[in-house]
């Protein structure tokens, strides 16, 4: 039997085993939700109007666009030096693959009008807050682009950390558009709102995402390799 703290901290390859399926499954989801922000069709969140501006550029799938930009920003977190998981290569793959996914099977047709695109939009937003928490509490790493986020903000120093996150968005979304990402009233629910919305879900299942300690990848695996940490 496995105990609370071991699955908690990583201790055993079965924790991280388990803690890396868990992450698996509820960045799944997590793609579900974000299916559900892009058949809203009024205009997508940040990085998805890059992730569909490169695919129509590109004439490649979401999936494989979304893994190029995830795989991009991984880099770029390693040399800034930032703490890196087996999570963030979990969540690198499988949220792309996942839209992909749903695309192909299709279980929900576009929005015909904004009577029941907001709605869509919203409840996709929710999704992805609450499988934000399942996520994070593997505790194995954040995702490439909130790890991007805070090493952005520790190095300008003088600027707030949602400021940072403004001129990030902003810029992806600029870049996206550029490139024929939709850009739409849907673009603004996804940037004022999930922010508010993930706050909400943990206030709701009583979760502090600043108390989580994350394992690092060298972490892991010396557990792998019989090492105590």
């Amino acid at each position: 039997m496995i105990s609370k703290n071991e699955l908690r901290e990583n201790r055993s390859v079965r924790a991280i085993l388990l803690n890396v399926l868990l992450a698996a499954v509820s960045l799944f989801v997590n793609g579900f939700g974000i299916y559900l922000t892009i058949q809203a069709n009024i205009g997508v969140a940040p990085y998805d109007v890059l992730n569909i501006g490169l695919s129509k550029t590109l004439h490649i799938l979401y999936g494989t666009a979304s893994i190029a930009v995830s795989f991009t920003i991984l880099v770029i977190d390693i040399l800034l030096k930032e703490p890196i998981g087996l999570a963030m290569f979990i969540d690198a793959i499988v949220v792309g693959k996942s839209v992909d996914f749903f695309n192909w099977l299709h279980p929900v047709p576009k929005a015909e009008s904004l009577l029941s695109a907001i709605p869509m939009m919203l409840i996709g937003l929710v999704i992805i807050a609450y499988t934000q928490y399942t996520y994070m509490i593997a505790s194995l790493g954040c995702g490439p682009r909130d790890t991007l986020l805070v090493g952005l903000a520790k190095r300008a120093k003088r600027l707030p950390i949602g400021v940072v996150g403004i001129l990030l968005q902003g810029s992806v979304t600029f870049i996206g558009w550029l490139l024929g990402g939709p850009v739409g009233i849907g673009t603004l629910i996804s940037a004022f709102c999930a922010g508010p919305i993930m706050q909400m879900a943990f206030q709701s299942v009583h979760f502090d995402a600043t108390h989580v300690k994350h394992q690092r990848l060298q972490d892991s695996y010396k557990v792998f390799c019989g090492s105590r940490i």
